[in-house]
């Protein structure tokens, strides 16, 4: 999963791929994925995204999992949260004000980690993988999961040829096959100008971000 890749990034302070403001598509659509209060929810590569405070303030409990040390506490210094540490497993765990962070892989997490969970917000996991793990993602998801949860996922478009990623590019047709039999549903897809240094050097200025509501039943 490209681990040293992405703790350079945060060593380096190169993390273009941080937005300090909520997300304007989770507060327009988060309802659509009808989690409840006190509902359980899951964000994969979570870094220190403020929208992990959002989705608390909406009364989930909320729980994300992040390589990168130096993301975990940065959120919670930034946040002005002291966390109380323990060890589950593989993971060191920082807990504080409703939200959980596992510090280590994705890969590495089990069905007990995520018990409660009832849906799921990805803005930037899928979109950090290479097509070959992408997959892998969705089939851990699956297994790690209770049944019947939900996910409000983000996505990208842009011609791949013009940058390797990440971000990668993942069309809806690629969607619609990852999550086959969970009728991934369009709800939003905007073009929106590029902030990605190496895509603009290479000619693209806009992208596309595509919003997808999945239903996972089994």
């Amino acid at each position: 999963m490209q681990k040293e890749f992405w703790l350079n990034k945060w060593q380096s302070k190169q993390i273009g791929f941080h937005q300090s403001e909520i997300n304007s598509y989770l507060q327009r659509h988060w309802k659509e994925t009808g989690a409840a209060t006190g509902d359980g929810v899951f964000v994969p590569l979570c870094g220190k995204t403020s929208d992990m405070l959002w989705l608390q303030a909406q009364g989930h409990a909320v729980t994300g999992v992040e390589f990168s040390e130096m993301a975990v506490k940065e959120f919670f210094a930034e946040n002005e949260m002291t966390p109380e540490i323990s060890k589950q497993g593989a993971f060191d765990v920082s807990a504080a004000n409703g939200i959980r962070l596992f510090c280590g892989d994705f890969f590495a997490l089990t069905a007990e980690d995520l018990k409660g969970v009832a849906a799921v917000y990805d803005r930037a996991a899928l979109i950090a993988l290479p097509p070959e793990t992408r997959k892998k993602y969705v089939a851990h998801l699956r297994t790690i999961l209770p049944q019947g949860f939900t996910l409000l996922l983000v996505t990208l478009e842009y011609p791949q040829e013009a940058m390797d990623g990440p971000p990668f590019s993942v069309p809806e047709k690629e969607v619609l096959e990852l999550f086959q039999g969970a009728s991934p549903k369009l709800l939003e897809r905007a073009e929106i100008p590029t902030r990605n240094e190496r895509l603009r050097e290479n000619g693209v200025e806009t992208l596309l971000e595509c919003v997808y509501l999945v239903s996972v039943t089994g």
